[in-house]
């Protein structure tokens, strides 16, 4: 099925008059920490907050990391990507480690009776087993870190993922390129809509729309934190049904 995708002209300018809205991607090296949870496979590292659910079937890997809450933007920083490298403690880092590179795919919660790195205001990264120990010694425990934002690369196009009911229709958009992190959708229906509407943000990377849209074929935009906009235009055919994925060829 052919399928048709555009860039919004306005989001040159977004991306200019709105630098916050941006990726944040650029050279500039920002101080954090780091910790890791989960065993050396990527044990309990599955299922997360951004629900992705499996993330070596949808393609992350172990190259992920749960965010605090100074990062985690209230789920839509979900998807956005990082460099990471360990720092000014020789006890504790490996020498010679470089960089390592992952996607947020969880949130680390605060705890504000016991403390907890991961309480705000403070940036933190709960890294996976596989990536800490990359990059600092398995008993240091935590570890100090700079880190920059930086383009998510991706196999393939965007995704949708449809899950719900006939009165709520909820989408998981993944596997975005670039930027990473989804800020808007809007749907549109093939015969009962003739306007675009928004998804309201759920959790996560799900969107979610009260609108009936059984039967008919479905087109998406996509706006990522950098002012892109995507446009799938009747990416889900007629006769999608609840629990699949349906796959663009095209990515930011």
């Amino acid at each position: 099925m052919a399928m048709l995708y555009s860039f919004v002209p306005m989001a040159f300018f977004m991306a200019l008059l709105v630098p916050a809205m941006s990726a944040g991607m650029g050279r500039k090296w920002h101080r954090a920490t780091a910790t890791f949870y989960g065993d050396i496979n990527g044990g309990e590292t599955m299922q997360g907050a951004c629900g992705y659910g499996n993330l070596f079937n949808q393609g992350y890997g172990l190259e992920t990391a749960a965010l605090s809450t100074a990062l985690f933007n209230n789920g839509l920083a979900c998807g956005s990507c990082y460099e990471i490298k360990c720092v000014k403690d020789p006890q504790w880092c490996i020498k010679g480690a470089g960089t390592i590179k992952v996607t947020a795919t969880n949130f680390c919660p605060p705890n504000y009776r016991d403390g907890s790195w991961c309480n705000p205001p403070q940036k933190h990264f709960d890294l996976s087993m596989k990536m800490f120990t990359t990059i600092a010694l398995y008993r240091a425990g935590i570890v100090p870190v700079k880190y920059r934002r930086i383009p998510c690369i991706k196999t393939g196009g965007v995704k949708f993922e449809l899950t719900g009911n006939p009165y709520w229709l909820q989408v998981l958009v993944y596997n975005v390129a670039n930027a990473g992190d989804v800020y808007n959708v809007r749907i549109k229906g093939s015969r009962s809509t003739r306007d675009w509407n928004p998804m309201t943000h759920n959790w996560g990377e799900h969107w979610h729309t009260g609108l009936n849209l059984v039967g008919e074929s479905l087109s998406f935009q996509v706006t990522t934190s950098d002012g892109k906009m995507m446009q799938f235009d009747n990416i889900v055919p007629t006769n999608w049904q609840f629990g699949q994925t349906y796959h663009s060829i095209h990515n930011f």
